[in-house]
């Protein structure tokens, strides 16, 4: 089953519990996948990744959103949208631990022969290729500069 059969039959079970928090959030996924299939002007499916990358998007928005929700001290907003994200994150794969993507970094720059900063750029590249879906860019950018420095 692919996910977005999985992100529509999730949808059809929010429906008849009547969850309007996991409605909201399956409806936005839901409407970013097409519109990113529509985008590309062919009916194709998108592939893994590109899912991957849009529920990855969808979850970093919500909690965002909630951060300066907290910020602004709206908690009643805040609620809602870490509610979302939580919803939408099921779907991913799960995430890593911070050893486990400083393992992959290292032995990237160790097999790219990176240097310094300036080779920064291609390690990251290829980490989150490696990783799609499984770390969050901003920390494996603080593994990466943290070992390159």
């Amino acid at each position: 089953m692919s996910l977005q059969q999985d992100i529509m039959a999730a949808l059809k079970e929010a429906m008849k519990a009547k969850d309007q928090t996991a409605l909201t959030a399956l409806r936005a996924v839901k409407s970013a996948i097409l519109l990113a299939q529509t985008e590309t002007g062919d009916k194709a499916d998108l592939t893994e990744e590109q899912e991957l990358k849009i529920l990855q998007k969808q979850v970093k928005q919500r909690r965002d959103s909630a951060a300066i929700f907290l910020e602004q001290g709206r908690e009643d907003l805040a609620t809602p949208e870490l509610a979302e994200a939580d919803v939408i994150a099921q779907f991913l794969p799960e995430a890593l631990s911070e050893e486990e993507i400083e393992k992959v970094v290292v032995m990237t720059i160790e097999s790219t022969d990176a240097s310094g900063m300036k080779d920064m750029g291609k390690v990251m590249g290829l980490v989150n290729k490696q990783l799609a879906g499984q770390a969050d860019g901003k920390t494996i950018s603080h593994i990466v500069k943290a070992k390159l420095s």
